[in-house]
């Protein structure tokens, strides 16, 4: 299939610039246009702008999406440092969930001490 970019702004949650952007600093390859020049994304391209938030929205600095794009475009013999790059950042993003979690245990906590102490006002009354 293909798709406007309107589709993918509008359904990807992404923004026209960062799909320029990603275009320019040649992270996003392969984009056609249309006979006006628009451009125009097959579901290839899709799964790439899918796989590119996801790294970027769990912190992966974009050189590192760099590194990781030209290792995969030299082909199979990357694949142990590619897996490696992924092994790597799913560690800190796995650290990072622990990390809110154990925030999300002190708010919950403060929340269910906040309950407590209503109740025990209501109960004065």
């Amino acid at each position: 299939m293909s798709y406007s970019m309107k589709y993918v702004v509008d359904h990807l949650n992404v923004t026209a610039n960062t799909l320029r952007f990603y275009e320019k600093e040649e992270i996003l390859k392969d984009i056609s246009r249309d006979s006006n020049g628009r451009r125009i994304y097959n579901d290839e391209n899709i799964t790439w702008i899918n796989f590119i938030r996801s790294l970027r929205l769990t912190g992966m600095p974009l050189s590192q999406i760099k590194k990781y794009v030209e290792l995969y475009e030299l082909g199979d013999t990357t694949l142990s440092q590619r897996k490696e790059m992924m092994m790597k950042h799913k560690a800190k993003v796995q650290d990072s969930i622990n990390e809110s979690l154990k925030h999300l245990e002190v708010i919950s906590y403060k929340l269910a001490m906040y309950e407590l102490q209503e109740q025990g006002a209501s109960q004065k009354i």
